[in-house]
């Protein structure tokens, strides 16, 4: 299927400039074989919510004290310790991501370097590494983090997530609360990603 910069506005239409991601998207979906109608809505479904429309490219982390209670109970347990680091998005990141998915400590930085990044927000060292070298054959994406916002590798990371967590038998099969689970881990945003999902099969039914 033909990706065009008008097909774009049509799939993603909360975004004036949608339109953009035409080639990148014509891209990803030959590589990736997101290729029919269904897989081709659930990707925009997914990349749509997680990207606010296409439009944010970085993870914000900049959690009032209240936020960081209700987000992330686990890392920030009382409120002085939510106080401490709340509108510091460099130290919550550097807390919350620390020793995990291939992480320093929090004083290694690594938490905030690695930083989710993208169209589906790529997270971890261990998955920029992955990624990396999944698509460039060497640590490129380790070295530096901030290529994951260019369009370019922020639609190959998308889709080589895709590929890497087997999304497209679950589109296949229309399972909408299953690759919501396997990109956030939880149902967070489903009726966005329901709603996104629908304005784009209405437009590819008509194609």
């Amino acid at each position: 299927m033909k990706i065009t910069p008008e097909l774009m506005d049509k799939l993603v239409p909360d975004n004036p400039n949608a339109n953009q991601w035409a080639d990148e998207f014509e891209e990803v979906f030959d590589y990736y074989e997101i290729t029919t109608p269904l897989r081709i809505a659930h990707f925009i479904a997914q990349v749509g919510h997680e990207s606010n429309g296409l439009r944010v490219l970085q993870e914000n982390l900049n959690y009032s004290a209240q936020g960081l209670l209700r987000v992330f109970p686990k890392y920030f347990p009382n409120e002085e310790i939510a106080r401490a680091y709340a509108m510091k998005p460099q130290m919550i990141a550097n807390r919350v991501y620390a020793n995990r998915m291939g992480n320093g400590n929090e004083a290694s930085g690594d938490g905030f370097k690695y930083r989710g990044r993208g169209l589906i927000q790529l997270t971890g060292k261990n998955n920029y590494r992955a990624a990396s070298l999944d698509i460039l054959g060497d640590e490129t994406l380790v070295k530096d983090p901030d290529l994951v916002t260019d369009p370019f590798f922020a639609a190959e990371t998308a889709g080589w997530f895709w590929k890497k967590n087997n999304l497209n038998p679950l589109a296949d099969a229309n399972d909408i609360e299953k690759i919501t689970l396997r990109i956030n881990g939880g149902k967070h945003g489903l009726d966005d990603r329901k709603r996104r999902f629908n304005i784009a099969m209405k437009v590819l039914s008509t194609l």
